[in-house]
């Protein structure tokens, strides 16, 4: 039997640690990267290196692969629905992946499964956002107390998305007045206005769904943002109600399903203070929040998308450990980061430490590190002083 040979589109730290996970699988890779120097490319042996937008270059990078995935949710759908009319299967598909690229798409398909999201509208220009506004000061008047967000008479603040390409707080605003709204629209593509929830945090739920319909779903985590920026993952949320954790981990299964997704879908939560959990994102893809699951899972995210994309069966996707932390370590004015490892390695033996190849750029995320325990303030410690003196922050 030959083992499958599976097609990655792009280069970046995603792709490069699902490649980790196929390789005691014997699952061969082939990469489609922007460039040699790109962090997967650095590891993977059969690199190809083109543009994910150009049409014959997909084609001619698909020829020879069993499954195309991809670590980035910006493929043309046009191109991956000529690539399967070629035969080729393309996981998760476009009718799913349209979900991901295409926020306003995502909010009316999730409307209409009635699933749970922030109010929001496509809105055409600043007067339109105004008018937002305006209705939403209305609900809080009508609706349950204690659901404003924050809001003043007039409504604002919003929080205006341009429906594609932004990530990691890119392409996102929160405007306080009819006069700031006026930036998102200058880039020329759709906007999409959505309330600014009251929220108590960031949660998401990982779960991950093969072609003939097995899921399995990872503890719903705690997803810490700095400036827009993920920051620390902790798994299990600490202190989310067994009720509100299935009822999250029930709707991304169910969304998963609905839209057809194959392999690693992420979805994004706000957890508010009146005791829901919205829908703020999708990612079909390995996800941020799901890294710590490389050591703190039975069965990582990594390995059950590859999994997924070749319709093997799932693995376990229960922790090891009680508490598991994962921390981003961004760059920062200390490149050297490789001569912090004396330091973080002899003062944490356990600690688990992922670095992405890449040059080290301020606010860049250049690599993560993970560490797990039965003391959560133990854990959490351990994770943000190792992340910190990678980046250099602290000296000791």
């Amino acid at each position: 039997m030959t083992f499958p040979v599976v097609g990655m589109v792009g280069g970046g730290q995603l792709a490069r640690m699902t490649h980790e996970a196929g390789i005691p699988l014997g699952i061969r890779f082939r990469l489609l990267s922007d460039t040699p120097q790109d962090s997967a490319a650095q590891v993977v042996n059969d690199v190809v290196v083109g543009d994910y937008r150009d049409l014959e270059t997909l084609r001619a990078f698909a020829r020879g692969c069993d499954v195309i995935t991809f670590d980035h949710e910006h493929v043309p759908i046009e191109h991956l629905r000529a690539l399967e009319k070629d035969g080729i299967p393309v996981r998760p598909g476009p009718d799913a992946l349209v979900h991901a690229q295409d926020k306003g798409v995502m909010r009316a398909r999730l409307d209409a499964l009635g699933v749970p999201c922030p109010r929001h509208r496509i809105v055409t220009d600043p007067q339109d956002v105004a008018a937002f506004a305006a209705e939403l000061a209305q609900d809080a008047q009508d609706g349950p107390e204690g659901r404003d967000g924050g809001r003043r008479a007039d409504g604002f603040p919003v929080v205006l998305k341009t429906v594609r390409g932004g990530y990691d707080g890119k392409g996102v605003w929160v405007v306080h007045s009819v006069e700031e709204a006026a930036e998102p629209f200058r880039a020329g593509v759709p906007v999409l206005a959505e309330e600014k929830v009251d929220f108590v945090r960031e949660l998401a739920a990982n779960v991950v769904r093969s072609p003939h319909g097995q899921a399995v779903a990872y503890p719903v985590v705690e997803s810490r943002q700095v400036n827009g920026v993920c920051d620390t993952v902790v798994a299990p949320a600490p202190g989310l109600d067994e009720d509100l954790a299935l009822r999250a981990e029930e709707m991304a299964l169910r969304i998963a399903k609905e839209l057809g997704v194959v392999g690693h879908l992420a979805v994004e939560l706000f957890q508010t203070r009146d005791g829901r959990v919205l829908v703020n994102e999708l990612a079909m893809r390995p996800h941020n929040s799901g890294h710590w699951s490389m050591d703190g899972a039975i069965t990582s995210q990594f390995a059950n998308h590859l999994r997924a994309v070749l319709d093997l069966p799932l693995g376990d996707p229960r922790p090891r450990a009680k508490w598991t932390v994962m921390a981003n370590v961004l760059g920062g004015d200390y490149p050297d980061m490789y001569s912090a490892y004396l330091h973080c390695m002899a003062r944490d033996p356990q600690l688990k430490i992922h670095m992405y190849g890449k040059d080290v750029k301020p606010g860049r995320k250049v690599g993560h590190v993970n560490t797990y325990g039965d003391d959560l303030d133990d854990v959490l410690e351990r994770a943000r002083h190792a992340a910190d003196y990678l980046r250099g922050t602290i000296t000791e």
